[in-house]
């Protein structure tokens, strides 16, 4: 059984730091390409941060580049993604979601940021950034 569960949020003021981890279950985080996703209300889900299977090489987008790391430790099967300097645009619900059916690569191009082509998701974690 799949499982993946979200933790570490919490309230942040702007300027802040937080560490988001993504414990799974059911497959080995270095099994499969491992995206997380950010919600804010009423807006769409969003891709943040992806590690890929084979040699751990990230994507990012562009609004979090320089300011969040995505990691991945084998022995404790977690996934995690390091925030620093915290925005209120970062405000959001945050969740992992792995690359199970593979959907993301594509004629040698990778195409992590498309919420639909993941089909496993955890319950997520909320990540209010606020004074």
């Amino acid at each position: 059984q799949l499982q993946l569960v979200e933790s570490g949020g919490g309230l942040v003021q702007p300027g802040g730091s937080l560490r988001l981890s993504c414990a799974v279950s059911g497959f080995t985080v270095d099994n499969y390409a491992i995206t997380w996703f950010r919600q804010a209300p009423g807006k769409e889900r969003e891709g943040v941060a992806c590690i890929r299977t084979n040699d751990g090489g990230t994507y990012y987008t562009d609004s979090v580049k320089g300011r969040f790391t995505i990691s991945r430790d084998n022995a404790k099967n977690t996934v995690y993604l390091q925030m620093i300097s915290l925005k209120p645009e970062d405000t959001a619900v945050y969740y992992c979601a792995p690359d199970v059916l593979q959907k993301i690569y594509n004629r040698g191009y990778y195409f992590p940021f498309e919420a639909r082509k993941y089909d496993y998701w955890g319950q997520g974690t909320q990540v209010p950034v606020s004074p």
